[in-house]
């Protein structure tokens, strides 16, 4: 009988999997393909297969008095998340977790116009991705009060670390805002990320909140300028928010266009997180070997 479930395994999900099979723990994880399944079972996890995107080919996920870590992104349109829908779906009285760890994002506050974000602070989710999100949150909070199980929501700003450094963007050549017109944003260290996560199952209480970041706050541009620095590239150019408009996708300038300050200090004092890499120049030294 396991006692960790873990939806969407991927970098995140199967860091956190692998500490607590090394604790001593069985965990199962949802698997979406074969090849994932030959993977996961290597690393010592148990596994189901199934398909959070269609309501028919979600399967029986045995949840029942059990930890579940939800680390799986939504799908990749729309306003709600439907694979947070299908899971929902999926519990009921004689299948309730004892505690779900979500993990959401930070964009959920939408622009704050550079100001301090705790978690106090009412969510105002403006684009699409971000309000999937936000109905993931919603919808795991409905069924957490309609069933009774632990909810504890991780708000975690952009993720880097082994294998997410934006390489491949800066040997392409993009652009990136100029130093003064850019925003305000936050970052987190995967191995952080995956404490946090660890310490919000143990520690995190029902209806706990937590913004998850290192508390250095700079900018996109200060991020790809010190990645280029750290692997020997050429730094991108500089360009105004004009001239961004017409060279940037759209998903980019989402981001570059919402500013927010995150404030860690409940996650720092509750989940009694000592974080590895405080710093982006030291979280970027311990990332660039495995990149």
């Amino acid at each position: 009988m396991q006692e960790v479930v873990i939806i969407g395994c991927g970098d995140i999900g199967c860091r956190v999997g692998q500490q607590l099979i090394e604790q001593g723990k069985e965990v199962l994880a949802l698997a979406h393909t074969q090849k994932s399944v030959v993977k996961l079972r290597k690393k010592g996890f148990s596994t189901l297969i199934g398909d959070l995107d269609y309501r028919a080919d979600t399967p029986e996920i045995p949840v029942h008095g059990r930890q579940v870590f939800y680390l799986a992104p939504p799908q990749g349109g729309g306003k709600s998340d439907v694979r947070m829908l299908n899971f929902c779906r999926k519990l009921s009285p004689k299948n309730t977790p004892a505690k779900v760890v979500y993990i959401s994002t930070s964009g959920v506050y939408g622009d704050c116009g550079g100001e301090i974000v705790t978690e106090e602070r009412p969510i105002n989710p403006q684009t699409a991705r971000a309000m999937r999100r936000a109905s993931a949150e919603n919808q795991l909070q409905e069924q957490a009060a309609k069933l009774g199980f632990a909810l504890v929501i991780l708000r975690v700003t952009g993720i880097y670390g082994p294998g997410r450094l934006p390489l491949a963007r800066i040997r392409q050549g993009h652009p990136v805002l100029k130093k003064g017109d850019g925003s305000y944003t936050n970052r987190v260290h995967t191995f952080d990320l995956v404490q946090v996560c660890l310490a919000a199952m143990e520690k995190g209480e029902h209806g706990d909140i937590f913004n998850v970041c290192d508390g250095q706050e700079s900018s996109m541009t200060d991020y790809f300028l010190a990645v280029a620095d750290l692997c020997d590239l050429p730094r991108p150019k500089e360009i105004g928010m004009a001239e961004a408009e017409k060279e940037m996708t759209p998903l980019m300038l989402s981001y570059l266009k919402e500013s927010r300050r995150m404030s860690n200090r409940k996650m720092l004092d509750k989940l009694a997180v000592k974080l590895l890499y405080p710093t982006l120049a030291d979280g970027l030294k311990a990332s660039r070997g495995e990149s």
